[in-house]
């Protein structure tokens, strides 16, 4: 008797590996919504301040523990199950994959604003990263249409 192939034992674990895809997709999209939140209120927070202290601290565990594990599995699983399922023709996964390619690059975006805000530096306004805050959820909701819909 044969073992059994790399492609059946991924056809048998399809769905929890779709499963940790969607949970890890959480904790980073979640960790996304939170990361600008808190850049905010770094920045009001005393230049030098034992506050501002405790800000750098927690950006850099929630980028470090949630955000930055998170993205790498979204990707590993996302990639594991594209190619299980024979996604890779399809449209709706091509216009996925660019706007999780935009939501990895606003993540290196903000990591990098945080080690300016961690510097010292404070280049954008509060306001400013608010309008930022919105941009995971409007990219979360194209990208969960494009999944369910596959309008192509």
């Amino acid at each position: 008797m044969n073992p059994p192939s790399l492609g059946y034992i991924l056809s048998v674990t399809y769905l929890w590996i779709k499963a940790a895809h969607l949970i890890f997709v959480v904790f980073w999209v979640a960790g996304l919504f939170m990361l600008p939140r808190y850049y905010i209120y770094h920045q009001e927070a005393a230049p030098g301040s034992a506050e501002e202290q405790r800000w750098i601290d927690r950006e850099r565990k929630l980028r470090t523990i949630i955000l930055t594990p998170a993205m790498i599995l979204v990707w590993v699983l996302g990639i594991t199950l594209a190619t299980t399922a024979g996604f890779w023709t399809a449209g709706w996964l091509h216009a996925k994959l660019l706007l999780v390619l935009g939501l990895t690059a606003y993540h290196g975006y903000m990591v990098g604003y945080g080690r300016k805000l961690a510097a010292g530096q404070r280049p954008a306004s509060g306001r400013a990263l608010r309008l930022m805050n919105e941009v995971p959820g409007i990219v979360t909701a194209a990208i969960v249409i494009l999944v369910i819909v596959k309008p192509f």
